[in-house]
């Protein structure tokens, strides 16, 4: 699937978000290394530490069904700018993506970002070997 379907697919999704808090909706879309596509989306908390970004329900959808190998990421804002991950998807990303996956950010005039996991989070904490 073409980067542009995936954002289409991300901008898309982010309407399933669930924010009656922050009314700042995000769409994430992961593509799998074997052409699956797994979406996320923020889901909010009254209790705000239990809220989870739309980036790590995507990554936790596809690791849950047993998908390790990835190729993509996409992640759309209602932003001016392309969105920013915050630091607990960075690190998400760290653990289960190579350090050179390409990861897309997009805005809401779906300009972009495109960045790779490394750059996101350039010190990252990994497995010690």
């Amino acid at each position: 699937m073409a980067t542009t379907d995936l954002i289409d697919l991300a901008i898309e999704t982010s309407k399933k978000a669930y924010v009656p808090y922050s009314h700042f909706p995000i769409g994430a879309v992961l593509l799998a290394k074997g052409g699956q596509i797994f979406t996320g989306v923020n889901i909010e908390n009254a209790s705000f530490g239990l809220t989870n970004c739309g980036e790590r329900t995507a990554i936790f959808k596809a690791v849950s069904e047993g998908v390790l190998d990835f190729e993509e990421l996409i992640v759309y804002g209602e932003t001016d700018k392309p969105i920013s991950p915050c630091g607990a998807c960075r690190q998400v990303m760290a653990e289960f993506f190579p350090q050179d996956l390409k990861v897309t950010l997009v805005a809401k005039n779906k300009s972009t970002v495109v960045m790779t996991v490394k750059e996101l989070l350039p010190y990252s904490f990994t497995d010690l070997e």
